[in-house]
């Protein structure tokens, strides 16, 4: 599960569900049939509520994927991908790059690159194709940054909710 860091989100308060699954199941996520049934099983709570909870999670922000990661370029097609937006059109272009579901997650960074993304597809050419839709949609050029050395970063944070 990819948490959304962005400091703006709206920060309501969570409830204990809520802070279960954003804490605890960013690693080790169940890979059985219904791995939402044996996340409510482990916390006390129902298969249904646990994916409306995470539903209502990625609307208000929390979350910005619930799915595989796998690593990079072992299936498909990936790249980090970078793009230099004006400030006045940055939410924009980063709300348009978010509606493409080959996007695994974009952040702004204080660079004149400022909008990064990591893109995945099913093959180069597809991902390639997505790439130069979002040139042509955005009218911003697209830096592609395939990965020429794989590290492995842990992306998983404890929330301190305990």
């Amino acid at each position: 599960m990819n948490l959304n860091t962005d400091n703006k989100l709206n920060k309501r308060q969570l409830n204990s569900i809520e802070k279960h699954l954003l804490n605890d199941f960013q690693h080790d996520f169940p890979l059985v049939s219904r791995p939402f049934k044996k996340i409510a099983d482990e916390i006390g709570t129902s298969e249904e509520d646990v994916i409306e909870t995470l539903k209502q999670l990625q609307n208000d922000g929390y979350v910005s994927r619930v799915g595989a990661v796998f690593r990079a370029n072992s299936i498909g097609a990936s790249t980090l991908a970078a793009m230099a937006i004006p400030e006045d059109e940055l939410e924009t272009v980063a709300a348009m790059v978010n509606e493409y579901s080959e996007v695994n997650h974009n952040y702004q960074r204080e660079h004149h690159y400022n909008l990064w993304f990591v893109l995945t597809a099913s093959d180069e050419h597809t991902l390639n194709a997505v790439l130069d839709d979002i040139e042509y949609r955005s009218g911003h050029s697209v830096m592609y940054l395939p990965m020429l050395e794989d590290f492995h970063i842990d992306l998983g944070f404890d929330l301190g909710f305990n």
